[in-house]
């Protein structure tokens, strides 16, 4: 795990764990604290999200860096990071890290995109059910003393149409089970996806809208999603609707949302997601959809469940082991994606590079030029990087090492002996 070698001496051991730091925000689990110390790496944990000043400090000495929803990684945050491996994103968004900056330095990003998909969906089922029997009011009142039983208003959710707005990991599951419930299932997503089970493709997001009893969002954060349903999308919608989202807070416009649940056009909604969500738990959270009785509203909770937060601890931490120790970068989101076996016996050569003609050839001409055998080699590409990775013989000059960090358009090298 050999990060740099200017001014260092030659080496024929790996950069000892003890001295890579790990840098775990916002609370991650246990088990990945654990998974890091097992390693051996020197780790240091935070509950909650640091101030930008704070994090730029310490990030000076991290290798890796470990967050959720609230920390920020901007490209001013990151120009200071020189040691900055890798980023593990324990969540499945990675909207609040600049990926583009992460690849123009060579910092590899990881993320969790299937490990709370079973969460988010249950909650999204039970908040269906809990608003069409009216659940939430009627908690509230009688906690008030007053003894609200009656039907009126108070539906099964089989036989209604549910309408998914985007069919990914978690859209496509919901839909199995929510038709498992009885319920008539319709999706809409730009991406060409296959149905699962009965449920039908609307191809136009007007066609869902007025089709559904129940619509629930779960889109990506691309910027193109941002406001996605407002006004006009509101008023496309059945009188009586049931609204959610649990996807990203800048999806939805929440003013146009209050404005039609204070007409009865929306009939209910529950929201786990905000525009402004607090950094900490000792920060106030203000709404305009506090005011609602017949709206669920929960702080960014999803994914919060102990099964799902065990399953992200264990599948990030993997993930950025086996980069740190293999070289591979197998399902970043930023980088080209190469599953790498074991080095036997060999150094092996990790180069990160803009993706233009002609890299590859140059590494290949300095390790010739010193006669250095080639055990094996990989080749991974995508849009913007390359990745090239070479397994040589143990014996060559350390110039090498120099002049390979020297080729033009070089982000990053690294050394695994």
């Amino acid at each position: 795990m050999i990060i740099d070698y200017a001014g260092r001496k030659r080496q024929t051991t790996s950069y000892p764990k003890s001295k890579i730091k790990v840098l775990l925000l916002e609370n991650i689990s246990q088990k990945a604290v654990a998974k890091f110390k097992k390693e051996g790496f020197l780790v240091e944990c935070y509950e909650k999200s640091l101030p930008e000043s704070e994090l730029t400090d310490k990030l000076k000495n991290v290798f890796i860096l470990g967050i959720r929803s609230r920390t920020k990684v901007n490209a001013s945050l990151l120009s200071k990071a020189s040691k900055l491996l890798t980023i593990g994103a324990f969540c499945i968004g990675t909207d609040q890290i600049d990926l583009t900056a992460c690849s123009q330095k060579g910092i590899v990003v990881f993320n969790a995109p299937y490990s709370n998909t079973r969460s988010v969906v249950e909650l999204i089922l039970g908040e269906i059910i809990m608003l069409a029997r009216g659940i939430f009011e009627k908690s509230v009142k009688i906690q008030m003393g007053i003894w609200d039983k009656s039907a009126k208003g108070s539906f099964e959710i089989r036989g209604k149409t549910i309408g998914i707005i985007g069919y990914g990991n978690i859209g496509s599951q919901l839909s199995v089970l929510a038709e498992n419930l009885g319920m008539k299932v319709y999706f809409y997503d730009i991406v060409e996806r296959l149905a699962l089970g009965n449920t039908k493709r609307c191809r136009t997001l007007s066609e869902l809208l007025k089709k559904a009893d129940v619509v629930t969002v779960h889109v990506d954060g691309r910027v193109e999603n941002k406001k996605l349903i407002g006004d006009k999308e509101f008023k496309m919608m059945k009188d009586g609707v049931i609204f959610l989202n649990a996807s990203r807070g800048f999806v939805v416009d929440l003013d146009s949302l209050a404005k039609y649940l204070e007409s009865g056009k929306v009939r209910s909604a529950a929201i786990d997601v905000f525009p402004q969500e607090p950094k900490s738990q000792d920060e106030k959270f203000v709404s305009q959809l506090q005011r609602f009785p017949n709206v669920i509203l929960t702080p960014h909770i999803g994914g919060s469940t102990i099964e799902a937060q065990d399953n992200i601890a264990d599948f990030v931490s993997e993930k950025i082991i086996d980069y740190i120790d293999c070289g591979s970068t197998y399902l970043s989101v930023n980088m080209p994606n190469i599953q790498l076996p074991k080095q036997k016996n060999t150094h092996r050569l990790l180069h990160l590079h803009h993706n233009v003609p002609g890299v590859l050839a140059k590494i290949n001409n300095v390790l010739a030029k010193q006669t250095i055998n080639i055990e094996n080699q990989y080749l991974k590409t995508n849009e913007t990087i390359g990745y090239v990775i070479t397994d040589v013989n143990k014996k060559y000059k350390k110039e090498v090492l120099e002049e390979l960090k020297k080729i033009p358009n070089t982000i990053r090298f690294r050394v695994l002996y």
